[in-house]
């Protein structure tokens, strides 16, 4: 039976983990590190320079104070008896699509795990409600986690997943679309006249292009993003190369 290693940064109480375990109980092992709280918009950091605690709170689920990166690594690194098969970060509330992902904690779940050259898959809902029906995400969710457990992922790639409200029941491979950003740096005066800062202004909007993930959820379809860490541009290292010669200091 499959190994599959399940985080988030929603925390552990959160109604989507429980339904990404309960969706893939059946074809796996399931064990669950996840933050103690709300963790969204970590990223892919992690606890470098301050120990961190995880508690056992029942059988194969631990939750920590660090990040959702902290749950991988320190799960596959030493507190799991076994290497994960798999893993899977989600059920996100709320959609990790395009530039998003950059800031997404679920989708460094996935990260960390292909670092550690393991296949992984971040699923995200995308609606921000307070109890999402994912009853549709979940049998996504453990669709596909067959399918990879059956096929197989190439080294480094790992897939991010969004599942709309309203979905068409198909899927579409797709590549990340281009927010359009309008933020803008809110100053509040505390009584005790500092100034605390937040972002704000209006929401952010996305290009319309076909064959991107905002298009596909737009019309219906789960996306399905293969997504890899090659940061190299390539290409530009070929016209760079001239600066070889006239470095001068």
């Amino acid at each position: 039976m499959a190994v599959i290693l399940v985080s988030n940064d929603d925390g552990y109480k959160a109604k989507g983990i429980n339904t990404l375990v309960s969706s893939v109980q059946d074809i796996g092992e399931v064990y669950v590190f996840a933050p103690d709280t709300q963790r969204s918009a970590s990223s892919h950091a992690f606890s470098l320079h301050s120990g961190i605690h995880f508690h056992r709170i029942s059988d194969r689920v631990y939750i920590t104070d660090g990040t959702p990166t902290d749950c991988v690594l320190f799960a596959v690194r030493g507190l799991m008896d076994k290497r994960p098969d798999i893993v899977l970060g989600g059920i996100n509330h709320g959609g990790n699509l395009g530039e998003d992902i950059t800031y997404s904690g679920t989708v460094a779940v996935a990260i960390e795990g292909i670092i550690l050259g393991i296949p992984s898959i971040a699923f995200s809902y995308v609606e921000y409600e307070d109890d999402p029906d994912l009853e549709f995400s979940g049998k996504v969710a453990r669709w596909l986690t067959g399918k990879v457990l059956e096929i197989g992922l190439p080294k480094g790639i790992l897939l991010n997943v969004n599942i709309p409200k309203n979905p068409n029941g198909k899927i579409k491979i797709t590549r990340l679309g281009k927010r359009i950003y309008r933020d803008s740096v809110v100053e509040k005066i505390l009584d005790n006249g500092e100034s605390i800062y937040t972002i704000g202004g209006e929401p952010p909007t996305w290009i319309r292009e076909e064959g991107t993930d905002f298009d596909a959820i737009e019309k219906g379809y789960v996306s399905i993003t293969p997504i890899h860490l090659r940061w190299t541009d390539f290409t530009m290292i070929r016209k760079l190369r001239f600066l070889e010669d006239e470095f001068k200091v």
